[in-house]
């Protein structure tokens, strides 16, 4: 049997050459191999190109690389939640890739695959997919992406045993598994090492075979910034938020496999009670979400697309990413509940691109919108000075084209019935007048009468 050498992280962190493409997995600091970036900080390492969902929080994994200036290119989905990168790209010190979520995780398992790419028809018809090759197949338009490969890559795992075989535990799979198949040179971070047979065959989630080199490193509740306590993403709620959340629970139906986007559809997984009969899925590979608890952070619980700690039902499950999102782009979500910048009279969705700031923070909105069998839109129904948020056109860049099923606003509901943009309700305290004079796009009107939320 394989006996995997243990090493510092230091020792780690010295085989990392400058210029070289390093592969790093967590998503946020959940899984984030965040000994094995703090070492690398302390080298003169430099000129990387550093994939990964995003570079971490300021300060902490590759966040400390990027404030050092080491990482010369960042290839990711959601660069926004660490605002020094912003501010870094914004300056021209780092170059970025942006990908949406479910993309990024196939490319990376596409390059540990050794296949040279994959089509897929998220970002078809949107600004991502400017200059790639677009084909029609079976009736659909896809984006060509190429596989991801790194010279490096280090990955974080709850045990190892001495012949590399991995097991993750409750979210922390996320980009892990893909990223260890991916790259010449594998680092797993661990918590635990053991003797080989102490984890069960059928509990292996990484076999030896990917993995080289093995860094025994031990968690705190420092390494974990934002979700080290569930109190960290408390939530700002105004009654008019929970209309809108209590409205979207009433589209779902026992049996649904739904997926809560951040913001406004987040209040709608508090609203969820175990006689709904709904099994929430997280894109960071979860399946069975439950409620937040009141205390703890994800050293003992699983977290949420939104990095926050979350229960799990009786008959949860946890995944990978890439794994996550086969399940959303092959039909198998119902619905998604999202947030949004703009819908337009053609059920188009502008939600990733805020105006005045850089691009760089579409996470997985266009794999949901595009994926869903249902997409349901939660948003204020104009912005704070008044303009309409639903239009004849989108101006902001688009999410997806010809998704959108519904919108629920603070004033009303909107469907697309018969291929057109109809209202069907109003929400409380709204006047049809108002919705009116404040909705910039052409709609027929079917109301029903209103049975409040």
């Amino acid at each position: 049997m394989k006996r995997v050498p243990v090493i510092t992280a230091q020792e780690a962190a010295a085989m990392v050459r400058s210029g070289q493409t390093l592969l790093v997995g967590g998503f946020g600091m959940t899984g984030n191999p965040v000994h094995l970036t703090h070492a690398l900080a302390e080298l003169p390492t430099n000129d990387l190109t550093y994939v990964a969902n995003n570079v971490s929080e300021p300060g902490l994994g590759g966040g400390r690389l990027l404030r050092n200036g080491q990482l010369r290119k960042a290839v990711g989905s959601y660069f926004t939640s660490n605002p020094e990168a912003v501010k870094a790209y914004q300056a021209g010190k780092l170059e970025v890739q942006l990908l949406p979520q479910g993309t990024l995780a196939e490319a990376v398992r596409a390059g540990g695959a050794g296949l040279g790419g994959f089509y897929t028809p998220t970002a078809a018809g949107t600004v991502i997919a400017e200059g790639a090759d677009v084909r029609v197949l079976n009736g659909r338009e896809m984006v060509f992406v190429p596989g991801i490969r790194g010279d490096v890559a280090f990955i974080r795992a709850w045990r190892a045993d001495t012949a590399g075989n991995l097991q993750y535990r409750l979210t922390e799979q996320n980009f892990n598994r893909a990223m260890a198949t991916a790259a010449d040179l594998v680092i797993a971070e661990v918590e635990e090492i053991v003797e080989v047979g102490e984890i069960d065959p059928e509990h292996v989630h990484t076999p030896g075979l990917y993995v080289d080199y093995l860094v025994e490193a031990k968690l705190s509740l420092d390494d974990l910034g934002s979700s080290a306590d569930v109190k960290g993403g408390a939530k700002k709620v105004d009654e008019a938020r929970m209309h809108m959340a209590r409205r979207a629970l009433k589209e779902l139906h026992p049996g649904d496999v739904v997926n809560l986007g951040i913001g406004i559809p987040t209040l709608v997984a508090d609203l969820i009670t175990p006689g709904h009969g709904v099994n929430l899925h997280t894109e960071n590979g979860m399946l069975g979400v439950g409620p937040a608890p009141e205390d703890g952070g994800a050293m003992e619980y699983p977290v949420n697309a939104g990095k926050i700690p979350v229960t799990a039902l009786p008959g949860a499950s946890y995944f990978d990413s890439a794994d996550s999102f086969g399940m959303i782009r092959g039909g198998h979500v119902d619905v998604a509940v999202m947030g949004g910048l703009q819908v337009d009279e053609a059920g188009n969705l502008a939600n990733w691109a805020v105006p005045g700031k850089p691009l760089l923070g579409v996470g997985g909105a266009m794999d949901l919108a595009s994926g869903a069998r249902r997409l349901i839109v939660t948003m204020t129904h104009t912005d704070p000075d008044g303009t309409p948020k639903i239009v004849p056109e989108c101006t902001l860049p688009l999410t997806s084209r010809g998704s959108v099923d519904m919108v629920i606003t603070d004033k009303a509901v909107f469907e697309f019935l018969d291929g057109g943009l109809t209202l069907t309700e109003l929400m409380p305290g709204a006047t049809l007048e108002e919705v009116r004079a404040s909705t910039g796009a052409s709609f027929r009107e079917r109301l029903t009468e209103s049975t409040g939320v």
